[in-house]
């Protein structure tokens, strides 16, 4: 008997064995995916809001605040314009046709912003730029940009401004084949900021790109032939761009390339500081001299003819070297939002 209950406790007890083994791993598997689980759910709680582009603001919200992004820029020059013009009117000699022009600009600002109305009765190129961040659906703006420009047609923000070139048909909304003209920059932040600049027809008139090297100017490949064939555009210009003006240059690229830079340089403030030193200094000197040509406020002669220069840099090909001229008129037409969670204004960026 004894031998019996030996030989059957041994195996139950193996047995037993294997059951506790198998259950304590299924039991910390089962921990294990648990805590697993709950992780993973903090990071993607805590992930979720710097990863989303969307926000809680509906389409109508976003054109409320586009269509007022529209009003403000049309009537309202930005405070570091403001600023460089009523320098520039002190700056002039009394009593001179230079001084009247000056007095003149300053009371259209005033007046505009005051009743809400166009500073300029040509609103010009309607030019978007949008930066956002990855995942922003591109088409669905680009809708929600048209419709906010129909709008502000309409409620007299903008002039009946653009028609097709083969027809001269005006379909009196501002929309055709490029126009409004919007340019998507994806970029880190997660930030939605939409920058906004009219420009009228006038300067864009007297916009220029030369070649270098330019054998009639004497102008070569270097800074200082590219100061010579921005100066003769100025002079060329004389008070046809409603001037005082505003340069927004680029230094190489291709041609189109070029044109699409020296417009993005009239994004920048009118006070702020090449990082660039030699075009920092080429800057300062293009308004010095410009200043020092005579032409003056709308060509009527005097000490203001350039308000600013911005200049950049792009790679060229060996075999060209463009340099493209933008010229801004003295209604330097350009403002900037960033949009909230709500597609609210959330904050001016001029």
């Amino acid at each position: 008997m004894a031998m019996k209950k030996k030989s059957i406790k041994k195996p139950a007890k193996k047995a037993a064995k294997k059951v506790a083994k198998k259950t304590s791993a299924k039991s910390v598997k089962k921990v294990a995916n648990k805590a697993a689980k709950k992780t993973a759910k903090k990071v993607v709680k805590k992930a979720s809001p710097k990863a989303a582009v969307t926000n809680s603001g509906s389409d109508k919200d976003l054109e409320t605040s586009l269509v007022e992004l529209i009003r403000v820029t049309s009537a309202e020059l930005p405070d570091d314009v403001q600023k460089v013009i009523l320098e520039a009117l002190a700056r002039e000699e009394k009593n001179t046709t230079a001084e009247y022009a000056m007095n003149i600009i300053k009371a259209n600002i005033e007046l505009a912003k005051k009743k809400s109305q166009p500073l300029c009765q040509d609103t010009g190129t309607v030019l978007f730029y949008v930066y956002h961040p990855v995942g922003f659906n591109q088409t669905k703006f680009t809708k929600l940009i048209e419709n906010s420009v129909v709008t502000a047609t309409k409620k007299g923000y903008l002039r009946q401004n653009s028609v097709d070139s083969l027809t001269g048909e005006n379909s009196g909304v501002n929309l055709g084949p490029g126009h409004p003209s919007i340019h998507f920059h994806q970029h880190a932040s997660n930030k939605i900021e939409v920058k906004l600049m009219l420009k009228g027809g006038g300067c864009e008139n007297v916009g220029a790109q030369y070649s270098l090297p330019h054998t009639a100017l004497g102008a070569g490949r270097d800074l200082d032939g590219v100061r010579k064939v921005i100066l003769d555009a100025v002079h060329k210009a004389q008070g046809k761009g409603c001037g005082p003006g505003v340069l927004g240059v680029c230094i190489g690229g291709d041609r189109g390339a070029g044109y699409i830079e020296s417009k993005e340089q009239l994004l920048r403030r009118v006070d702020d500081t090449n990082s660039h030193s030699d075009l920092a200094g080429l800057e300062i000197e293009i308004v010095e001299t410009s200043n020092k040509l005579g032409i003056g406020p709308m060509g009527f002669g005097g000490k203001t003819t350039l308000l600013g220069c911005k200049i950049s840099a792009l790679n060229r090909l060996p075999a060209s070297f463009f340099v493209s001229i933008s010229y801004m008129c003295w209604a330097y037409r350009r403002q900037g939002i960033e949009l909230g969670s709500k597609n609210e204004i959330k904050k001016w960026l001029y």
